[in-house]
């Protein structure tokens, strides 16, 4: 009944406490098994479905950040040509290869300087720059995905470049929630341990090694050397989007996710990391 005070003798519910994990864990797994599930299927039955599924989360991921940098900074970025010019180059770089990744970030990002000009001069140079960071950082890396995707045994190459990926997440994670006690980059990602890059390391070593042998029937030190560098990669590019978002001010960059935040905190990972698989896998192919 309104108007009738608390009993102060009455025991008071406790607020819930955050877990040491600093998300909801069940909501988190829950959504990672979900998306988990899509890629699985899109790259075992048509592939060009993954392509698909590429173009949305870069699609999204630019959503996300036209919205946070506005509110933020007041950076407007060129979103129609952005979204245009990023599924244009991931869905050309299947038939078309490097050709159409130089092509796509060179027309877009054009496009972004003209699309701007009527905003006038206040802001354009920065408007501009981060209108090209974007296409850069998103349209371009994920386009790295198609390419990984578009060989013949492109379906078990994606598969192996998310299993590791996602080993190293996952390693990374529950080293640092178990036994972080060191800093690794205090003044950018606090919570991030040398613990945990050590199990970062450790788990993507050994998800390369099987994933390689077991599904490329390639050696398996080339998936030691692939987990290896891929933790490397993918703690940078965790590393490098916590630096973005503590210039911007932000702790997420979206909500989309459950459990995660946005598209874009989920791919800060994978954009460098694909790059960097398409590499390492093409090289040591050849080896």
């Amino acid at each position: 009944m309104t108007g009738v005070p608390a009993d102060p003798s009455a025991p008071s519910t406790p607020p819930a406490s955050p877990s040491r994990a600093g998300r909801n864990l069940p909501m988190a797994i829950g959504v990672g098994l979900g998306l988990g599930a899509i890629l699985i299927v899109s790259l075992f039955t048509v592939r060009q479905i993954f392509v698909g599924v590429v173009v949305a989360a870069a699609v999204a991921s630019i959503w996300e950040l036209k919205g946070t940098l506005l509110a933020a900074r007041g950076i407007r970025i060129s979103w129609i040509p952005l979204v245009v010019g990023t599924a244009a180059t991931i869905v050309a770089t299947w038939p078309w290869g490097h050709e159409a990744q130089i092509i796509g970030v060179v027309l877009t990002a054009l496009a972004c300087m003209v699309w701007r000009l009527p905003g006038g001069q206040d802001g354009y140079l920065r408007d501009v720059s981060a209108s090209i960071f974007v296409i850069t950082y998103v349209g371009l890396f994920a386009s790295f995905a198609t390419l990984l995707v578009a060989p013949s045994d492109g379906h078990f190459r994606v598969l192996t470049f998310i299993i590791v990926v996602v080993c190293s997440d996952t390693g990374g994670y529950i080293a640092g929630v178990l036994f972080g006690k060191h800093p690794m980059a205090p003044k950018i990602s606090p919570k991030k341990s040398w613990e945990g890059f050590s199990g970062s390391v450790l788990t993507a070593m050994i998800g390369g090694a099987l994933s390689v042998s077991l599904m490329l029937d390639d050696p398996w030190w080339h998936g030691v050397v692939l987990g290896a560098v891929i933790a490397v990669v993918a703690t940078l590019g965790d590393l490098i989007e916590s630096m973005i978002k503590r210039d911007i001010g932000v702790k997420d960059m979206g909500t989309l996710l459950p459990g995660h935040g946005g598209v874009m905190d989920r791919m800060d990972s994978l954009l460098p990391s694909a790059v960097v698989a398409w590499l390492l896998l093409t090289a040591l192919a050849a080896i």
